[in-house]
């Protein structure tokens, strides 16, 4: 099963779509024009059951197979946010949207999945049920989480998922996957350390919280280097300094700290957060400070099943041959709340080349490559109609 020729045919109008939603970027739950665009554009199609207003602005469309003897039901999803970026892309369908883009690739996600869509409602063949999840609120908020919370596994008898992300630095068409972790489980603490402030003339009359701040910044990297497996993946990283004084003689009352946490492991995850705890309260107790500890458990582990990340991978070799997939990919220590629905439902997220030139994704200049529609849609038909083979 190379590229779908149907895919070639369809490639100049799912870019149209792509280029459409390029234009309307919008973020998080708020997501008015992208949502009527894909509803009109499924409505137009036929599915053949559409629910809107899931997780606010999000979807779901039904394709039934031209049999369903098997009783399966497969999902796919696709992220339909963008991320409040000023764009520095010189495209013609650039943002209308000010400080807003899709840097990360959304709106080629969205498109891919609707060409799928077209494609499944008008060939059918397969037996069994597809149900396209169009999802808002990735970048942040947490859409996938509450698409699950809000029963749409259970109510549409989901019983496996399957999502895809472009990689940028990746040959366009390729793919890579890995079973287990993939993606990280994304963690954010701030700290106030509150100190007594004095001048800085003085400072035996004062209570430094800039020393304390600085002592923790340095002990919290013991933590990944001396209590954490060499052999896990684990990062934690102190982000942001700040405090309440700008003035070059005056010690501050106050400094806050940021960062995130990230982790492929449950339990480094918890090893890291109990030693997180731990350290902070002990420094600011060695240096008379106070503290107020912030710790927010964000998106868990992206984990891909043993068993249907190698059928995911198989699909893509026939897509696109072996040399084009790699089935080992190291996993990234970035997060995706896709997470949620593997939590909820076995299944696999696969990454697609987006082309070994241009800018990284959450970049001003970034752009989805158009070239990898073919390949992307083929990978997604092909998980339907080779996971619910025709009767």
């Amino acid at each position: 099963m190379p590229i779908h020729n149907r895919f070639a045919d369809l490639h100049a109008e799912i870019t149209e779509w792509r280029r459409h939603l390029h234009t309307i970027p919008e973020l998080d739950f708020d997501l008015p024009k992208t949502s009527a665009y894909v509803e009109e554009r499924l409505r137009e199609i036929g599915v053949d059951q559409l629910e809107t207003g899931v997780a606010q602005t999000g979807m779901v469309a039904v394709i039934k197979g031209k049999t369903d003897t098997s009783g399966r039901v497969i999902a796919l999803r696709a992220d339909m946010d963008a991320l409040p970026i000023l764009e520095a892309a010189d495209v013609e369908y650039k943002s209308t949207h000010d400080g807003k883009m899709h840097a990360c690739g959304h709106d080629g996600h969205t498109a891919m999945l609707l060409g799928v869509a077209k494609y499944l409602a008008e060939t059918r063949n397969f037996d069994g049920t597809a149900v396209l999840l169009f999802q808002p609120a990735e970048e942040g908020g947490g859409g996938g989480r509450v698409m699950v919370e809000e029963g749409v596994m259970d109510t549409y008898g989901v019983q496996e998922v399957y999502g895809i992300h472009n990689m940028p630095g990746g040959a366009v068409g390729h793919f890579a996957i890995r079973a287990g972790g993939l993606l990280a489980a994304v963690d954010e603490f701030s700290l106030t350390i509150t100190g007594m402030g004095g001048h800085g003339a003085a400072p035996h009359e004062a209570i430094d919280p800039n020393i304390c701040a600085a002592h923790m910044m340095l002990a919290l990297q013991s933590i990944v280097s001396r209590n954490v497996d060499p052999l896990k993946n684990a990062v934690v990283s102190v982000c942001t300094m700040s405090n309440d004084s700008s003035v070059f003689n005056v010690i501050p009352q106050t400094v806050q700290l940021g960062g995130t946490v990230r982790t492929l492991d449950g339990d480094v995850r918890d090893l890291i957060e109990r030693r997180f705890r731990k350290i902070v309260e002990a420094t600011a107790e060695a240096y008379d400070c106070g503290v107020e500890i912030t710790y927010d458990r964000g998106y868990p582990v992206t984990v891909n099943t043993e068993e249907h990340t190698g059928f995911a991978a198989d699909v893509a070799r026939k897509v696109a041959g072996e040399q084009a997939v790699d089935d080992d990919t190291p996993p990234i220590m970035a997060g995706e709340d896709f997470s949620y629905m593997l939590e909820s439902r076995p299944g696999a997220y696969i990454f697609l080349g987006n082309g070994e030139e241009g800018a990284t994704v959450h970049h001003p200049e970034y752009i989805f490559n158009d070239d990898a529609i073919p390949a992307g849609c083929s990978w997604l038909a092909g998980m339907i109609e080779n996971r619910m083979p025709a009767a």
